[in-house]
């Protein structure tokens, strides 16, 4: 699969974990070819879900302190994955303020370690496939739109334009793309 068309098509999707979750509004694409991707220098113990099937969740710590969360897109051996960075919060509203210890729903899921943490996503998340519980992924009734721009975090390949936005979400991280 592309993990371009693969993260354009996450744009939109409700993805929930235990019933907690909402709508994807932002993403980031990472291929093996990418020198800021966990797969540029092949499989690892760390990133071995990473270059497992298509439609399961590589989990992993940043900087030892967030767990982030990656929709691989495979196929199976080549690393390829699609980081979740925001979510417009929808459902269980309740337990990602109490996770997260924030009211503000515009604060509780933009960025990544946000997300997982409100979320619940930890490391024993890595591995699993995403068509079965404790997971939901219901694809978007109709194409969102979805804008492009540099990837942020990181400090490799990081002038390519492969963070895609749903368009004007507030719930989009910082530095909110230009349309």
């Amino acid at each position: 699969m592309d993990v371009h068309a693969v993260a354009r098509a996450l744009v939109g999707a409700l993805f929930l974990v235990d019933g907690v979750g909402g709508i994807v509004v932002e993403v980031e694409a990472y291929q093996p070819d990418d020198p800021a991707s966990h797969a540029y220098r092949g499989p690892t113990h760390r990133n071995r879900s990473m270059f497992g099937p298509p439609g399961h969740l590589y989990v992993y710590r940043s900087y030892g302190v967030h767990w982030c969360a990656n929709v691989v897109c495979g196929p199976e051996g080549v690393g390829m994955a699609v980081l979740l960075r925001g979510i417009e919060p929808t459902d269980g509203l309740a337990r990602m303020r109490a996770r997260r210890g924030v009211e503000d729903r515009l604060l509780l899921c933009s960025g990544p370690g946000r997300l997982t943490q409100a979320l619940g996503v930890t490391g024993a998340h890595d591995g699993l496939s995403l068509d079965r519980p404790p997971f939901r992924l219901v694809p978007a009734g109709v194409p969102a739109d979805v804008v492009s721009s540099p990837r942020v975090g990181i400090s490799r390949a990081s002038d390519v334009p492969w963070r895609y936005s749903l368009r004007d979400s507030p719930f989009v991280s910082r530095p909110r793309p230009r349309a």
